[in-house]
């Protein structure tokens, strides 16, 4: 997804869950509920999560300089590893915390129509604004990415159109688990439903942060370009007569739309150096043509084997 996109999507997740945030925690300071601290706490982090988000798309915009000389794209990476670690330790751990604290101390819970209507209307209108949170990403995701959603996503490198996609869907299920505690709580009147339905959101919210950071750690290392972009370099280069073997192509992202390639290139014996470098000037533009992600190419003309 283009950074337009992306600032999109994650401007729409901030003021959504900003606005649903405050709601949460004034449902959960009249009615006691601690699922719905959760969920406030869990609104807090992924707006928290927006804005580091936003900081680490600036970031990677910076100029290239003599200490980063391909730049600053890999800040959009590391701020979305802080981002996993934010959603687990505070998200999941603090919901976890809640309702285990629930769990053990047998607390009351008042289950009076008021305090319902409370509960009921804040969790609805919530689900109704993360789902519309929700569609904006995807909208945006799936104009980039208009195959099916897992091939989508492993193709994706965009760290934080992932992160907003995966933050929002998380929070309309947690929103559903919260909504069905909150409804056995009061139809039993046991508030061990509403500590466990806090529980499970810990769990879920654990779960997205491990999802997250996994993801994100194999793109900090430099995560190389997928199958479609290999193929298309190795058809360029498959094209030309000139071209005896090539072979040791390696490629990183240094950003979701940065690519940096290298590879060996034997030529045959009878070119000369002169007729050799327009060759590798053509082989250069039409990478660039038919993957403008490639901003890197460092082409080497060597003696290799045909293994390589």
């Amino acid at each position: 997804m283009a950074s337009g996109g992306s600032k999109l999507a994650i401007f729409a997740s901030i003021a959504a869950n900003l606005g649903i945030a405050i709601l949460k925690f004034i449902a959960s300071f009249f009615t006691g509920s601690s699922a719905m601290l959760s969920e406030g706490i869990h609104s807090v982090i992924d707006t928290t999560n927006g804005l580091l988000l936003l900081l680490g798309i600036k970031k990677s915009k910076i100029a290239p300089d003599e200490k980063h000389p391909f730049g600053y794209g890999m800040e959009l990476y590391f701020w979305s590893f802080i981002v996993a670690i934010f959603i687990f330790s505070l998200g999941g751990g603090v919901a976890l915390y809640e309702g285990i604290k629930h769990l053990t101390e047998h607390g009351s819970l008042d289950t009076s129509p008021k305090m319902m209507f409370w509960n009921y209307g804040v969790l609805i209108g919530a689900i109704l604004f993360e789902g519309a949170s929700l569609w904006i990403a995807w909208k945006e995701f799936r104009k980039v990415h208009p195959t099916g959603f897992k091939s989508a996503m492993a193709a994706s490198k965009d760290a934080a159109s992932i992160a907003i996609i995966i933050e929002n869907a998380a929070a309309v299920i947690g929103l559903l688990i919260a909504l069905v505690g909150v409804s056995l709580t009061y139809y039993f009147h046991n508030p061990v439903f509403d500590a466990i339905s806090s529980i499970l959101i810990g769990l879920l919210l654990a779960y997205v942060a491990f999802f997250m950071a996994k993801e994100t750690k194999h793109l900090l290392l430099g995560e190389a370009a997928i199958e479609e972009d290999l193929e298309a370099i190795h058809q360029i280069l498959s094209s030309y007569d000139q071209i005896d073997y090539f072979g040791n192509i390696k490629t990183m992202h240094l950003a979701p739309e940065e690519i940096l390639l290298g590879a060996n290139i034997n030529f045959k014996d009878n070119l000369t150096v002169g007729e050799i470098e327009p060759i590798i000037k053509e082989i250069k533009e039409r990478i660039v043509a038919e993957n403008p992600k490639v901003k890197h190419i460092f082409l080497e003309s060597d003696s290799i084997s045909k293994d390589a």
